[in-house]
């Protein structure tokens, strides 16, 4: 059967009976899972295989597991993870690529173990010193060669270790000066300053299996809807960025969006999103969202099966090496994988 072109999120660490038949019912594309969902790795496998099984099928799992503020498992199950703009300044620009390569695949390593299969990074946006706190040390740089370099390290890294990339903000956040999970950022750049700086790093990662769009607006190419509901916005994504994956909402709860909940995700789809995602468990917004974004498009299903079709089996991963390798490249230590 056709997925709702929805991804969903439980409210708790335990799916309840309500929940699994909603879900039974719904078919959303995939799950999105966030601190209130996690207590131990037992007990997210545990929810990660019931999610899987009120759907009857692998469906696939996200999480935002960015490493700095924005990880969702933490200690003591978990590694913790400096700020990725923090660990690119302490590696320097020799070493700061392989640095996110090494800690993307642990990361990939931790999530496989408990069924989560998709990761809501890299950040392709480019911190200005103006970027909102909410945003600037998550990313990754301030010019566009360093986060490219960045980004494509943390996506590799990623999928060496089965789990699929989700490149965002879409077409770029960078230089956003307010949170979107609050107020609607309005990017007063110059075109030429958004396609030279914003939008080349996605232009360049635009071979990706997944997106995500901002929330925001861009009054020099149109004064109107946020990207996510734009269709103008998300033309400039399909063909001047050249994005051809599997394209999903931010959060379409946050409060960047205008509307109720069904008008956001009827606007989102209108535009040409491919999935709208919904995280904050609550169902009566559930509910909503499921019947206005429908079911998949035919499109939309395609762009997912040849997502779906980069996971695969981890590559081997000798974890102790890639620690030490990863602890000495931080240290400022030159690493060398050759017996002295």
């Amino acid at each position: 059967m056709t997925p709702s072109a929805a991804i969903l999120a439980p409210a708790g660490p335990v799916l309840t009976p309500d929940e699994d038949a909603f879900f039974a019912s719904a078919r959303p594309w995939g799950f999105i899972l966030f601190a209130r969902n996690i207590e131990d790795p037992v007990q997210l496998r545990r929810l990660t295989d019931s999610l899987r099984g009120s759907l009857g099928r692998d469906a696939p799992i996200l999480i935002d597991q960015e490493g700095g503020r924005v990880q969702r498992m933490r200690s003591p199950y978990w590694r913790l993870w400096r700020p990725p703009l923090d660990q690119m300044a302490a590696a320097g620009p020799a070493a700061a690529a392989r640095t996110m390569w090494l800690r993307s695949r642990l990361i990939a390593h931790e999530l496989r173990e408990v069924g989560i299969d998709a990761n809501c990074a890299p950040l392709a946006d480019v911190a200005r010193e103006t970027t909102h706190p909410f945003l600037r040390n998550r990313t990754y740089g301030t010019d566009p060669t360093t986060v490219i370099g960045a980004a494509r390290a943390v996506a590799e890294g990623l999928l060496a270790g089965g789990v699929l990339p989700v490149v965002k903000h879409m077409p770029g956040h960078g230089a956003s000066e307010v949170d979107s999970h609050d107020d609607l950022p309005v990017v007063r750049r110059p075109r030429e300053e958004l396609d030279a700086v914003d939008f080349a790093p996605f232009r360049a990662l635009s071979d990706l299996p997944m997106g995500m769009t901002g929330h925001l607006v861009y009054p020099a190419i149109e004064d109107g809807p946020p990207a996510t509901g734009s269709a103008r916005l998300i033309r400039l994504i399909r063909e001047e960025i050249g994005f051809g994956g599997l394209l999903m909402t931010d959060d379409i709860s946050m409060g960047a969006m205008p509307g109720t909940m069904a008008e956001r995700s009827a606007a989102a789809i209108a535009a040409g999103c491919d999935l709208v995602l919904h995280c904050n468990g609550r169902m009566p917004e559930m509910e909503e969202v499921v019947a206005a974004a429908g079911q998949m498009t035919p499109q939309a299903r395609l762009r997912s099966d040849a997502a779906l079709a980069r996971r695969h089996t981890p590559d081997p991963l000798d974890i102790e090496a890639a620690e030490a390798e990863l602890a000495g490249l931080l240290a400022g230590k030159v690493y060398d994988d050759e017996p002295s």
